[in-house]
This record gives C-alpha cells, structure tokens and sequence, in this order.
C-alpha cells in the first residue's frame, strides 16, 4: 500500500507539516505541491520589509532547497493539484501527473478578494496583496509622489497604507464601514489606529464605499466613490478580506463550511484527508472559525503531523497576531469574537495602551499597541486561564508581568 505522504500547498501550514514529521522521526515519502514556482517562504514580511526594498527575497525562505532534498522531501512546484479521487487515493495535476498518497494534507491556504469586473476589477492597475508575484508588481509602481487609492479599512489596507506613505505616496483609504478595523477590533483599537494614519498624512474616508473605478485606455485613471465624489488615482490596492481554497475539497465531497471542515486533529470528513491553516474551519470556543495567522497556520499544521505518526494531541489555539503600521506595533492575543465589553489601559511607556476585551465577565482577548508588557502578560493569562480583576488592569501603577508571574504561582500552589 502507498504511504507517501502528499501535501497540497507549499506555504507555512505545509512546510510546517513536512517539517514536524521529520522533527518526530518520521522517515515516510513525502511529495509537497505548490502553484507557485518557489519553495515555502515567509508571506507577512511581503507585504512590509519585502515591498520597501528593505530585504531580499532570499532571506524569507523558509530553508533552501538543498534542504528539501536532505530531508527526503519532493518538491513539485508550478504544477497545482486540479483534482482529488478519493477512491484510488491519487491526485491529478495541471500537468496531467498523477500521483498515489496514503495521507494526504491539504494546506491551500486562501485567497485575495478581487473588485467585480462589472466596477472595474479586472482594469489594469488594480492590484491585491497575498503572494511574491503581486507584492513585485507593486514594487514596479509606487514611487514617491503617485496617488494611491486603497480599497478596505482592514489590517491589509492599513498596512498597505503605511508602507506607501513610507515610500512617499499619496493615499487615499476607502472604509465601507463606520469605522476601520470595525470587523477585527473595539472602536478603542480603531482610535488609536486612525490617528496615527492621519498622523502620518493618510487620508481616511470611513462610511464610504466604492461606486465604479474610472478607466483611461484599460487602465484605471480613478474613482467614482458611494458619496458621489470622483478622485483621482495612478493605481488601486484592493484589501477587502480573503476567502479560503477549499475549491478541491468541495470538488472531492468533503464536508466543508467556511473553510475544510475538520476535527481537533485536523482530520477532514475523510480519514486519510487532512487540512491545516488558512483554509482550515474548525470548532473554538462553541463557534467555528478559521485563523488567518503565522500561530494557527504553524500550531495547526504540527497537530495535523502529530496526528498522522499516530498520536492523540487535540489542537488547542492560543491564537495570537500582529500588525505593523509605522511606528505602532499591534499585537493581539486571544480572539475577540463575542465580547461584550472593554477596558483601556494605559502602558507605562509613552503612547503604549492596550484594549482587554471581555465577554460575560470573561476576559477573551487584548489588543496590545507599542506595549509589549500587556502582550506577553495577556498571552500568558489566557493559556493559564487567569482572568484579570478590572482593579488590577485600571491600576496603571501595576507591572502586569509581575502579577502574571504572581498569579501563575498562586494557582500553582
């Protein structure tokens, strides 16, 4: 019988998985398969470090390709799986290659929303942000003094704001809703981020959406926007949220949601399919989710690889993100879905803050803004299950690390 392990996706969730099992000894074939024609490499630095000219492509690999070679690993790039047969255990690819698996992992991760074509999404001049090859057509067009429009208020379209105007661009933000962040984040974390952008001389136009992009020749020239209003622009990024690759497991009759649906060991529908990362929905805290993050797509993937050696590890998310955006550094630890209430602290640095969300008492999540004390202190409180008195968070005087440590020892006793 075949045991050659196939992954599908060559990003952070597959290298990961490959990786993990040679960790653990696992000595099986393994074939990783990629649409793009590189080995695994880091994709938030693209999109910051990358796209300023600031490091080089290189340094972002996850390892060199001797490396694969070493550890027994196939690589097969530039040749995307189109089709699953789950009764012969093969997958098929663009090639016409067909290849037999005893596992098989799906690691597809997701992609970019794009504009309809019907207001100009498909002009040439409007761009996305997820893989090398878009961040390198954007490295072609901004330079210093070009107008920029940037469509979505999320973390995607801020960051992308914050590196053109770091490049000297003008730009201008499109937020559909009242407010930026206003899916992600309390309107607290949505303050404090306006105003460094304004700040920082982007202009924000929130409660404003996007009528029709204006075309000159087949490429876009401006826009039309919801208030009526026409603005002009050299190019458009488009930062509206991502959607997940679950395309080859719909197509293959596996059970799939908003995302493959799978179990706490990253099991799909079929027992001999796994999927991990971004294109994964899973069950967290009553609700089914997926995270889109480096923490999701690398805790993930090691369970779906423990789970194969055959052992029993039940992923348990200690979710955690960040966002970089000028001189402010987010970092989130926990997951704020749900939460019914808020509290603002105040860091003991100049212009640290952090944002604790809470829900039935229940302290779920921290947005934590150039204050890394409050990061590490709310990471560790929620992998601990300590839940914070709101008289030791409005106590500012406070070392949070100090109590972390304090209050992990009183429950250890």
């Amino acid at each position: 019988m075949e045991n050659r392990l196939v992954i599908v996706g060559a990003g952070q969730s597959g290298f990961a998985v490959a990786a993990k099992l040679r960790a653990l000894g696992d000595q099986r074939p393994i074939t990783m398969i990629g649409d793009e024609g590189l080995p695994p490499y880091q994709r938030p630095p693209l999109s910051k470090t990358y796209l300023t000219g600031a490091v080089e492509f290189g340094s972002l690999l996850f390892r060199p390709e001797d490396w694969f070679r070493e550890k027994g690993i196939d690589l097969r790039l530039s040749n995307p799986v189109e089709e699953i047969d789950r009764q012969t255990k093969h997958v098929v690819m663009r090639k016409g290659d067909k290849l037999a698996f005893g596992d098989l992992v799906l690691t597809t991760g997701a992609s970019p929303r794009r504009l309809p074509s019907a207001i100009g999404g498909d002009l040439d001049g409007v761009y996305v942000v997820r893989d090398k090859r878009d961040c390198d057509l954007l490295r072609r067009v901004m330079h210093p003094g070009r107008r920029v429009l940037i469509v979505g208020g999320g973390y995607i379209g801020l960051e992308a704001a914050a590196v053109a105007r770091s490049l000297g661009l003008k730009v201008l933000l499109l937020e559909l809703g009242t407010r930026i962040l206003q899916r992600v984040a309390a309107s607290d974390t949505s303050d404090i981020v306006r105003a460094v952008h304004l700040a920082n001389g982007v202009e924000l136009r929130e409660d404003t959406g996007l009528r029709m992009l204006i075309s000159d020749k087949g490429r876009v020239v401006g826009a039309e926007l919801s208030d009526g209003s026409r603005v002009t622009a050299d190019f458009v990024i488009v930062g509206i949220g991502v959607v997940p690759n679950d395309q080859l497991a719909r197509a293959s009759g596996l059970a799939v949601g908003n995302g493959i649906s799978v179990d706490e060991y990253g099991r799909t529908s079929d027992p001999s399919i796994f999927a991990a990362g971004d294109c994964a929905e899973f069950s967290y805290r009553g609700m089914s989710v997926r995270l889109e993050s480096v923490q999701n797509a690398v805790d993930q993937a090691e369970t779906v690889a423990t789970s194969i050696t055959g052992g029993r590890a039940p992923y348990q998310p200690q979710p955690w993100f960040w966002s970089d955006q000028f001189d402010l550094k987010l970092q989130i630890a926990g997951y704020n879905a749900g939460y019914d209430r808020t509290l603002v602290r105040n860091g003991q640095r100049p212009g640290a803050k952090s944002v604790w969300y809470f829900q039935q008492e229940q302290f779920i999540a921290v947005d934590a803004i150039n204050d890394p004390k409050a990061f590490v202190s709310g990471k560790r409180m929620l992998a601990l299950g300590i839940n914070p008195p709101e008289e030791i968070l409005e106590n500012e005087a406070l070392d949070l690390v100090e109590y972390t440590r304090s209050a992990t020892a009183s429950s250890a006793a």
